[in-house]
């Protein structure tokens, strides 16, 4: 057993990091709680008839991606924007974007596209203040957990999670409460979203 093991038991470094992702979601913030933005805004995309888009870059994108497959199995046309099978945005879709830090040169790129087409854009982020949340998005929802924006900052040293970690884990979180949520407004049980799980693994 490592030093570090025997210092830090399994239980409390996991209990610690869970507690660390709780607190995200009582943290004060003056926008509307993104669980209930993101669920009002997707079961609109859904009554009008829109498709859904979800976009992110590298840790952050592989939350979008998981969210993309929960949508899909509520029975939304739900697509990453980089997979080649993805229809172009269109007048009605919603793009639902992660920029955690604020700002990707990317993400700002595919957002822009979106809007452009006609699309509604939702921004995903701990820092909804500033030039892109406001120039791209339609709407802001705010996740107010550290990101590699300031994981070197001094309230960061207390931190269990490097980096960008406490923001990626808070969106995993934050998407199973919204699927909880969205299943109840579309009426979808487990049995009807387990029956359009993948039968191809």
């Amino acid at each position: 057993m490592s030093g570090r093991d025997a210092a830090s038991p399994a239980p409390a470094d996991a209990s610690a990091i869970c507690a660390q992702i709780a607190a995200v979601f009582a943290a004060p913030s003056a926008h509307p709680p993104a669980r209930a933005v993101l669920v009002s805004e997707l079961a609109a995309a859904s009554s009008r008839g829109g498709r859904v888009f979800v976009h992110g870059v590298g840790r952050e994108g592989l939350m979008m991606r998981a969210l993309c497959m929960r949508l899909a199995h509520l029975g939304l046309p739900a697509h990453c924007v980089s997979d080649v099978t993805a229809p172009p945005a269109l007048s009605g879709d919603l793009l639902v974007a992660s920029a955690g830090p604020g700002a990707f040169s990317t993400v700002d790129a595919i957002c822009g596209v979106a809007r452009g087409a006609g699309a509604r854009v939702v921004l995903l982020t701990a820092r909804p203040e500033g030039d892109f949340p406001g120039r791209q998005a339609d709407v802001v929802a705010h996740l107010p957990a550290q990101t590699m924006a300031d994981d070197e900052d001094g309230a960061a040293a207390q931190a269990k999670l490097p980096m960008g970690s406490l923001y990626e884990g808070a969106m995993f979180v934050l998407f199973e409460m919204v699927v909880l949520e969205l299943a109840g407004v579309l009426g979808q049980s487990p049995a009807q979203m387990r029956a359009r799980h993948t039968n191809l693994e």
